[in-house]
């Protein structure tokens, strides 16, 4: 396991970043690589322009691995936006026989079932999660491993995408020379790599602010439990600033990360930027009061519609460890005191260090809020979104007593229990066939039968 190489790739509105690690033997993980590209080809977390993404996703693929030295060519990948949908489903299997206890292959057959509802046309499911289980209709079972029954159900959430996000994305990745191994919503992955149990069990709720959205998950008794998106993120600021002062794009955002506050009342009257003119026009004069001003306007309005979202889920009342901010935006100077303000609950940033090895030479740069997703796809590697899912994975392993091997030229990640059926994939090459043969005999963990995400 410590061996195992692994590569996250989050997709944003603004950059590409392409996080390369692997886990060390105390369970930290160790970045070997980082690679980033801005990025004009996404819009709304959905891709809008392959060509422009496919170019920015070598880059930052080759940035990656000229520091890593890690020939990558699987990768774990991000995906979020407005598209994405959350519905509520109640699954039952009947087992054969009480006479032995459920074990970790019923949890899968019931997980795996739930793959196959129906869903609204031209989505698809990207995560099945467990809420709480039922044993013969015993309802607020958390873990029903070692119990007996015959009946076994559970409330699951599932999150859908549309269809041709998730193909453009796949297209993208394909032209870029790379595979994609698991798909995760990527404030789930934010969270995975921000929060720790304490924080999941007394209730939690990260908010990932990108450039053209903002996305919640909240966690409550170490489970997910909801998941929503915001139309807004850092991008409408900016614009509003290239509005109300009558500036340049690069501008308006040069403004915003340097000189601009979430609480007008923070910043001075009397200070003020002086802007270059165009082409010899006369230089302008910006008053960072009333850039602040615009800034607070519309982030009051993001804050709102996060709000919303938590009193929707019906736990903002519930959320012991308060909110957590990721994502670039969550840079805004005096943003988190807006969102204590506003909506009465403890908010803080969220820097993906809480998993990372103190002596990394790269962990200065990675202490940054907008590296909490590309972060969070590396450790889901190692690590599955769900806790209960972890355990059955760890005694799997255990049990099966095999030696695994490694290599510097791949990255393949474990599979998941609560997986998606594979479908056959016939049009694919004999490279990549041949390719995961090799991946499968050398390099993963064995929990083979498993299907992906």
């Amino acid at each position: 396991m410590e061996d195992k190489i692994i590569a996250g790739l989050d997709i944003g509105s603004t950059k590409i970043c392409a996080v390369v690690g692997r886990m060390n033997p105390d369970e930290t993980l160790e970045i070997l690589g980082i690679g980033k590209c801005p990025c004009e080809g996404v819009e709304k977390g959905v891709i809008a322009n392959l060509d422009l993404t496919v170019d920015a996703i070598r880059i930052a693929k080759q940035e990656a691995e000229n520091q890593s030295g890690i020939d990558i060519q699987v990768v774990n990948a991000g995906i979020a936006g407005k598209h994405i949908r959350t519905q509520q489903e109640f699954g039952i299997i009947t087992r054969e026989s009480d006479d032995d206890v459920i074990s970790v292959s019923d949890i899968n057959r019931l997980a795996t079932d739930m793959y196959r509802i129906v869903t609204p046309a031209g989505t698809e499911i990207i995560h099945v999660i467990p809420q709480e289980y039922t044993v013969n209709f015993q309802n607020g079972i958390k873990d029903p491993v070692g119990r007996r029954g015959i009946k076994l159900g559970a409330d699951f959430n599932i999150i859908t995408a549309h269809t041709e996000a998730v193909s453009n994305l796949k297209r993208c990745l394909k032209v870029a020379g790379l595979v994609m191994e698991n798909l995760m919503l990527e404030s789930i992955a934010a969270g995975m790599s921000v929060l720790n149990k304490e924080e999941k069990n007394a209730g939690v709720a990260i908010v990932d602010i990108g450039g053209d959205t903002t996305e919640i998950a909240i966690y409550h008794d170490n489970i997910l439990r909801y998941t929503g998106a915001v139309p807004f993120g850092g991008n409408v600021i900016s614009k509003d600033i290239r509005n109300g002062c009558i500036i340049q794009p690069q501008q308006a955002e040069m403004l915003k990360v340097k000189y601009g506050k979430a609480l007008a009342e923070k910043s001075s009257p009397y200070d003020v930027v002086v802007i270059q003119g165009i082409r010899g026009n006369s230089a302008k004069e910006i008053s960072v009061h009333n850039l602040s001003q615009i800034i607070q306007a519309r982030a009051e309005e993001i804050v709102e519609w996060v709000f919303t979202e938590l009193v929707k889920s019906n736990y903002h009342k519930k959320l012991g460890a308060g909110i957590v901010l990721t994502g670039g935006g969550a840079n805004l100077q005096f943003l988190k005191e807006l969102f204590e303000l506003h909506t009465g609950i403890p908010t803080r940033i969220g820097n993906p260090s809480e998993y990372l090895n103190l002596s990394n030479q790269y962990l200065g740069h990675l202490k940054k809020p907008e590296y909490a997703t590309a972060t969070g796809l590396v450790l889901a590697g190692f690590r599955a979104l769900d806790e209960r899912e972890n355990r059955y994975l760890k005694t799997i392993r255990q049990g099966s007593g095999t030696n695994h091997k490694t290599s510097q030229k791949v990255n393949v990640t474990s599979k998941s229990l609560f997986s998606k059926p594979e479908k056959p994939e016939t049009e694919k090459k004999n490279f990549f066939n041949d390719f995961f043969k090799k991946a499968r005999n050398f390099l993963m963990d064995d929990v083979e039968s498993q299907d992906e995400y």
